[in-house]
């Protein structure tokens, strides 16, 4: 899990004024792994400065980060999922009333650079079924997130599965994953990019903004399998499902969403809910969606998720 501990300098007389003047306002957000470098690195200390107060960050794949709060072993006073599915384990807990789209992006297969199939992922394209043959190659290592714990890792299953239908290539997801829980491609979120960066990993699946935010080259997909569009969940995403084994061992039917972010202020915020409010409305903020935009991420798409 990362920690992030960021406290802003103040502002200097005369240099402005924050929404919340009156206040320093200090904030703990909880988020989908993925979005690291986006919190901690620009909207966090962002509103910290805007705001006079503290930031800090923890995140993790947002299914374990929702047990997580749901469970009370941690609290925050803001947490941001991809997909609504985390969102409801907080919402069956009674910790949140409602949940905003703040951001969007896209499913991808990043590569690394050095690799040695790095130019033939490099000439693959979306197109056509080439880069599915680029990872269904014997011996490549690809890495993914745990299914269970990570939508990420769900949300290339999907993808695989889309693609099999798309491109008709059918069996050739199995191929390239050898199992919907196989060990050997399974990694915790905060550290399958760093696996991909040191050569550990070939290639992995990746969300556009993260993999744009972490500069690294990647295999762009059409919507009709890259989750990205919500027009087409019920007539296209909704056609594929797989189930898994859950912790307690018992098979789940796993179903598409849509990849929207979604923030939401928790009821035992540990700052208030005011804080949280504010920090929800500075990622919605022309500001805020403009650091967004630099880290790779797409405009919010769709409406709350309990109107």
């Amino acid at each position: 899990m990362r920690f992030a501990h960021l406290t802003a300098l103040l502002l200097t007389a005369g240099a402005g004024f924050s929404l919340h003047a009156q206040a320093d306002t200090d904030i703990r957000v909880t988020y989908a792994g993925s979005m690291g470098k986006v919190m901690d690195q620009s909207l966090g200390p962002a509103f910290a400065k805007q705001n006079n107060g503290t930031y800090e960050g923890q995140g993790q794949g947002a299914y374990g980060m929702a047990r997580l709060l749901a469970s009370k072993k941690i609290t925050a006073d803001v947490f941001v999922s991809i997909t609504p599915g985390p969102m409801q384990i907080l919402k069956d807990a009674g910790l949140i009333d409602d949940a905003i789209p703040v951001a969007s992006t896209s499913m991808v297969v990043a590569y690394s650079p050095k690799g040695k199939y790095a130019q033939q992922f490099a000439q693959a394209n979306g197109s056509d079924a080439s880069w599915l043959k680029v990872l269904a190659t014997p011996g490549i290592k690809f890495g993914r997130t745990d299914p269970i714990n990570d939508p990420k890792g769900q949300n290339i299953i999907f993808t695989l599965l889309l693609a099999e239908k798309y491109y008709q290539q059918p069996g050739i997801a199995d191929k390239i994953m050898g199992g919907y829980q196989n060990p050997a491609q399974t990694h915790l979120e905060g550290g399958l990019l760093t696996r991909l960066e040191s050569g550990q990993v070939d290639a992995a699946a990746g969300y556009e903004s993260e993999v744009i935010s972490a500069h690294l080259p990647y295999v762009a997909l059409p919507d009709e399998i890259n989750l990205s569009n919500p027009a087409m969940a019920k007539q296209w995403y909704d056609t594929v499902s797989f189930s898994v084994k859950d912790s307690a061992g018992k098979d789940k039917v796993l179903h598409t969403q849509p990849l929207v972010y979604y923030a939401a202020v928790l009821k035992n915020a540990p700052h208030g809910a005011a804080a949280g409010k504010a920090f929800v409305d500075f990622m919605l903020s022309q500001p805020g969606q403009a650091l967004f935009k630099q880290n790779g991420y797409a405009a919010p798409k769709g409406g709350s998720i309990y109107p």
